[in-house]
C-alpha cells in the first residue's frame, strides 16, 4: 500500500490522539522480562544514520569506480576505496578507519533488510524501525526507548531512562518524526527526554533563561494544580494525566539533582571535548558517554534527519559522504573506547544503524520496485551525479558492540555486484528488535492489552533474536 505524507500525518495525529483516550495498558502475554532471559546488557545506546546510509559507500565497500566524466552509472558500485579493518577479511569504506580499528569490540552485519512500505518515506520506515510498526496504526506505538524505560525503570532514579539527542523539530517532516519519538499508549513519563543541541544540553536541565528557581518552582506547582484538577479528557484518561504528573515531577527532580551535571560538557578534559568534536554528533556522543556513565538507561544519539540534508544524500552523495564520515569516524570509535576503559562496554548494547541504504541506480529493491525520487543520467556529466543518491531496501549496514555481542564477528553476506542484495542471513525489524530485547532480558512476547488488544515489543510478539549474535 502506499501513503503519502498527508495520510501519514493524518494517521499519526490520530493514533496520537488515541493514546491519550485508551485506559491504563494492562500486561499481557509472557510478561516476567527477566526471569526466562538472563541479559547480557542493562543499558543501550542507538546511533542513528538518519537519512539513509549507503552501505557499499560505508560499512560494505564493493568494486571501487572512481568518478569521470562519462562514467555509466550502472558501473558504479562504491565511491571509495575500500581499507582494512582489524577483522581479518572485512574492508571498510576510506573514511572510517577509526571505526575500523575497533571492530574487534564488536560485530558487523550488512544484511540489515529494510520493510516494504510502498513509496519510501523516510519518516515512515523511521517509525518502523524505532517502534517495530509500519504506520498507519490504530495504536500509539511507543518508541523502543520508551518500551526499555517502562520495562526496566531507570537506573539512576534522578535521571531519565530515555534520553535523545541530536533531533529538532523545526525541520522538515517535523510531525511526522513527533510521531515516533513518544511513548505512546505508556504514558508521557516513559517517553524521550529531547536534548537537541549537545553542545548546549546543560541548559535543559536549568530553568529557562532569565527565569529564577524560585519563580520556576512556583510555575511548576501552578501547572501540576491545573493538571490534577483538569476534567479527565482535557489530558487524557486518568492513567495518561497521572503519567504526565510524575514526568513533570521526574523532570524537576532532575533540576535539583547533582546527576544534572552529567549534561555539563564543559565539565570535560578539552583533550577529551576535542577528540570527540566533529560537530553536533561527535559532542552528542560525548554527552551520551556522560550520560551512560550517570545512569540513563537507553540514549539515541542521531545524526538529525532533515529532508535532503546531511544522509538524506539525493545529490553530491560522494562529496557529502566523505563530509559525513569525518563527523562520525573519530567519536563514535572513541565512544567504544571509552565504554571500554570504564568497565562500561561489556553490560551496554551500542547500535549504528540507519532507516535503509542507498544505491546509484536502483530505487526499492529487486521485484519491489518503487517511484524513482532521483534522477539519474545516462552518463555523469558533473561531480554532483556521483554517488548513491536512491534509496535501497535490500540490505543496510549495522554495527553492534557491547552487550554480550560477539567480537570480531561478520555477521551475513551482501552480493558483490548490482543488486548488492543481501544474499544470506538477513535481518528484518522483527529480528533486530527481538534481538535488542533479548540482550537486556525482555521476551519479544511482552506486551500490553490496549482496548482490549494486545500490543507486543515486537509485532504480534513473533519477532526472534538472532542469537547467532551473541558470544
Amino acid at each position: 500500500m502506499t501513503i503519502q505524507r498527508r495520510e501519514f500525518l493524518k494517521t499519526a495525529s490520530a493514533a496520537t490522539l488515541a493514546a491519550l483516550a485508551a485506559g491504563s495498558p494492562r500486561l499481557a502475554g509472557a510478561n516476567t522480562p527477566t526471569a526466562k532471559i538472563a541479559p547480557t546488557a542493562d543499558r543501550v545506546i542507538v546511533l542513528w544514520m538518519a537519512g539513509g546510509m549507503a552501505h557499499t559507500d560505508t560499512f560494505d565497500p564493493k568494486h571501487h569506480t572512481p568518478f569521470e566524466v562519462g562514467l555509466n552509472p550502472d558501473r558504479v558500485l562504491s565511491t571509495f576505496p575500500a581499507v582494512e579493518t582489524v577483522i581479518d577479511g572485512v574492508k571498510f569504506s576510506e573514511g572510517l578507519e577509526k571505526i575500523g580499528q575497533v571492530m574487534d569490540r564488536g560485530t558487523v552485519c550488512n544484511t540489515y533488510t529494510a520493510g516494504d512500505l510502498g513509496f519510501i518515506l523516510h519518516s515512515r520506515h523511521q517509525f518502523h524501525w524505532h517502534t517495530g510498526y509500519a504506520p498507519p496504526i490504530t495504536v500509539a506505538a511507543p518508541h523502543i526507548g520508551a518500551w526499555v524505560a517502562k520495562t526496566l525503570g531507570p537506573i539512576n532514579p534522578d535521571l531519565p531512562a530515555f534520553i535523545d539527542i541530536g533531533q529538532k523539530f523545526n525541520v522538515g517532516e517535523a510531525e511526522e518524526l513527533k510521531a515516533f519519538h513518544t511513548a505512546g499508549f505508556l504514558g508521557s513519563e516513559f517517553g524521550p527526554f529531547m536534548i537537541p543541541d549537545p553542545a548546549d544540553a546543560v541548559s535543559t536541565v536549568r530553568p529557562p533563561g532569565g527565569m529564577s528557581m524560585g519563580r520556576f518552582q512556583n510555575r511548576n506547582k501552578l501547572f501540576k494544580e491545573l493538571v490534577a484538577a483538569s476534567p479527565i479528557g482535557e489530558y487524557g484518561t486518568d492513567y495518561q494525566q497521572e503519567s504526565l504528573l510524575r514526568s513533570m515531577d521526574n523532570a524537576y527532580r532532575l533540576l535539583t539533582s547533582p546527576a544534572s551535571k552529567a549534561f555539563d560538557l564543559s565539565e570535560e578534559p578539552q583533550d577529551v571535548y576535542d577528540a570527540y568534536n566533529t560537530g553536533k554528533f561527535g559532542l552528542g556522543c560525548l554527552l551520551a558517554r556522560r550520560l551512560c556513565e550517570a545512569g540513563t538507561r537507553f540514549i539515541e544519539v542521531t545524526t538529525e534527519y532533515e529532508p535532503f540534508k546531511r544522509w538524506d544524500t539525493h545529490e553530491n552523495g560522494h562529496t557529502r559522504m566523505k563530509e559525513l564520515k569525518a563527523t562520525i569516524d573519530a567519536p563514535i570509535a572513541q565512544l567504544i573506547l571509552d565504554l571500554e576503559e570504564r568497565g562500561l562496554l561489556d553490560t551496554t548494547l551500542v547500535i549504528l544503524a540507519s532507516e535503509f541504504s542507498r544505491d546509484m541506480v536502483m530505487e526499492g529493491k529487486l521485484g519491489k520496485l518503487v517511484k524513482d525520487q532521483v534522477a539519474v543520467p545516462q552518463q555523469l556529466a558533473e561531480m554532483k551525479h556521483y554517488g548513491m543518491h536512491r534509496h535501497f531496501t535490500d540490505a543496510g549496514s549495522l554495527l553492534l558492540f557491547g552487550g554480550g555481542i560477539k567480537k570480531g564477528f561478520n555477521y551475513g553476506e551482501t552480493a558483490d555486484e548490482r543488486p548488492c542484495k543481501t544474499v544470506d542471513k538477513p535481518i528484518h525489524i522483527s529480528e533486530l528488535h527481538a534481538t535488542m530485547y533479548h540482550a537486556l532480558g525482555i521476551p519479544p512476547t511482552h506486551g500490553y492489552e490496549v482496548e482490549g488488544r494486545p500490543f507486543f515489543v515486537t509485532k504480534d510478539g513473533l519477532g526472534k533474536p538472532v542469537v547467532e549474535l551473541f558470544g
